[in-house]
Order: C-alpha cells, then sequence, then structure tokens
C-alpha cells in the first residue's frame, strides 16, 4: 500500500498544470500550422482561426494525433531508457550520454531550445521541491543522486557550448528520472508523458480560439485520446532510445518556421 501511495502522489504531482515546466507557453508547432494552412479558398490564415469552426476542429484533432505520434517516436524511448536506468554508478553517465544523443538527434532548433527550456525547468523544480520525494529503493536512489548531480552540471555549463563535456538538459531523459527516482512505474511515466503534451497542446488550442475550454476538457478526457496514447506506448514504449526515429516530418517544419511568424503569441 505505501509503494502504490508514493507512485500515486508522484503522478498527481508531475501531472500537476501547476508545476512550472513552462510547457504552456508552447504551442509545439500548433501556432505556426495555424498559421501557415491554407483555408478553403487558398488563402493563408493570418491570426488563430474563429472559436468553434468545424473546419478548424478537424484539423486540430489531426494536428494533436500526429504531434503525440511523433513525440512518441523521437523523445519517448529516452523517457524509458533513462526510466530503466538506475542501480549502479554508471547511471549518471547514461543520463549523459541520453541527453547528448538526444541534442544530436534533434535538427529542429526551435524543438530543441524549447525540450532545454523544460528540462532545465525539471532540474530547478528537483532541486527545490522534489528531490526530498525520492522513492526508498536503491534504483530510486541512484536516480536521485544523478539527476542532482546533473542540476549541478547544467549550472557549470555555458550556454552555447559545444563539446562531448557540455550538458544540455533536455527534457525527456529527465522526466524518465525524475519519475522513476519518485517512484513511478515505467508505464505510467510513458503515459504521463505523452498525456501532459497533450495537455500543453490542447491549452494553446484554447489561447488560439481553435476550442472553448469545454471541448479541450472533452478531448482530454475521450477514450480516443486514451487508446491513442496506449497505442503509442505499446508501438514505442520499449523502443531503446539509440532506435528512436522521427515519424511525422513536417512536425518539424511546423515549428521550425514558428519564428518566420509575422506575430506570435507562443515561444514555439
Amino acid at each position: 500500500m505505501a509503494q502504490s501511495t508514493t507512485a500515486l502522489h508522484a503522478l498527481l504531482l508531475l501531472s500537476d498544470s501547476a508545476l512550472p515546466l513552462g510547457s504552456f507557453a508552447f504551442s509545439s508547432g500548433l501556432e505556426s500550422f495555424l498559421a501557415h494552412r491554407k483555408t478553403k479558398t487558398g488563402t493563408h490564415r493570418a491570426s488563430g482561426p474563429p472559436n468553434g469552426a468545424v473546419q478548424d476542429i478537424e484539423y486540430f484533432h489531426a494536428f494533436l494525433e500526429q504531434s503525440l505520434e511523433n513525440l512518441a517516436s523521437t523523445a519517448l524511448p529516452y523517457v524509458t531508457t533513462a526510466a530503466r536506468s538506475g542501480g549502479d554508478a554508471a547511471v549518471k553517465q547514461v543520463l549523459l550520454d541520453l541527453d547528448n544523443d538526444f541534442d544530436a538527434s534533434t535538427p529542429c532548433t526551435v524543438a530543441r531550445r524549447a525540450s532545454i527550456s523544460q528540462g532545465k525547468a525539471l532540474l530547478a523544480i528537483w532541486e527545490r521541491a522534489l528531490s526530498s520525494s525520492t522513492a526508498p529503493t536503491d534504483q530510486a536512489r541512484s536516480l536521485s543522486a544523478a539527476v542532482s548531480d546533473c542540476a549541478l552540471l547544467v549550472k557549470s555549463t555555458k550556454p552555447g557550448t559545444a563539446s562531448l563535456s557540455s550538458y544540455n538538459g533536455h527534457l525527456p531523459p529527465l522526466f524518465g528520472a525524475v519519475a522513476a527516482a519518485m517512484g513511478l512505474p515505467i508505464e505510467q511515466t510513458g503515459y504521463l508523458f505523452l498525456l501532459n503534451h497533450a495537455k500543453a497542446i490542447l491549452s494553446a488550442a484554447v489561447r488560439a480560439s481553435v476550442l472553448g475550454p469545454y471541448q479541450s476538457q472533452s478531448v482530454l478526457a475521450s477514450e480516443s485520446l486514451q487508446a491513442h496514447i496506449k497505442i503509442l506506448i505499446d508501438r514505442y514504449g520499449t523502443v531503446k532510445a539509440e532506435d528512436a526515429a522521427v515519424s511525422v516530418p513536417t512536425m518539424d517544419v511546423w515549428m521550425g518556421r514558428h519564428e518566420l511568424l509575422y506575430s506570435r503569441i507562443f515561444n514555439s
């Protein structure tokens, strides 16, 4: 009972929208997608679409599904690989290698910057609040120590430094390590990682006037979203980090072109 309570407590903490990761400052390419796509008349939208338009909602659902697919194929393997590490002295090196590999395999500058921003925020939260919630297992303790070391290392790494010894602090491997250190099972960790991404996109959709708040919660609570996330976990949950690959290349295009927008309300 105590172990399940610990996992439930960690799940509630890491799923809380009040967790200051800064993820709601990013649209994961949604704003760029809405601005670049063509309407039925062949013209491009200069700003967000009107609230509740059927065509806009259909486009959004397609975007959400493909964004989750791409995140699961590119980032979820790093989350689960980090969560499975621990229990030995080499766990810190595992996290460093995963961070370096993820940085090298993320060609989109905007996506890379967003991942680092949220990863550093998670490290700050870990140091100031979550480290005391380390689960009472050897694996959790070793991961806890490794994450704390990464927090110190990211402070000593100068911005713009590019070397094998530099540390970026990308979110996916850190999220997996933190969740495992807090006693969260791997299956729940993967599900939570994808669900948090869906929550961030839905929040962006509400602020971009694609959906209303009740429509957003309806999508979040829907069986179709649950089923889609489960399918993605079954498909990519056991994939090793070295086998991660982009499954929806256009996602990088939308995110990369975000900085070219004349006006924007999100960081990416």
